[in-house]
C-alpha cells in the first residue's frame, strides 16, 4: 500500500507524518525507534530490531575472522 506523507519542520530537523492506520497496522507507537535505509529506489524505514542487530554484528565479525576460510571454501 502506497500512502502520501509530507515532510514537516521539528525544531530544527524534518520529521514525516505517519498516518494512524499506518501505525496501527505496523504495531508502532510514538517513540519507537526506526532505521532509514537508502535504496535506488528512495527510501526505506523499518522498525529497529535489537537482537537482530546484535546478532548480524556478531556475523559480520566472524566472517572477518574466517575472510580466508571462506573464499576458499566459495571456490
Amino acid at each position: 500500500m502506497t500512502k502520501r506523507v509530507k515532510i514537516v519542520k521539528v525544531g530544527n530537523s524534518a520529521g514525516v507524518i505517519l498516518p494512524k492506520d499506518v501505525l496501527a497496522r505496523l504495531n508502532l507507537e510514538v517513540g519507537d525507534q526506526l532505521s532509514l535505509g537508502e535504496t535506488t529506489d528512495g527510501v526505506t524505514l523499518r522498525r529497529e530490531n535489537e537482537e537482530f542487530d546484535a546478532q548480524m554484528a556478531e556475523a559480520r565479525a566472524i566472517m572477518k575472522d574466517y575472510r580466508s576460510a571462506l573464499r576458499e571454501l566459495a571456490k
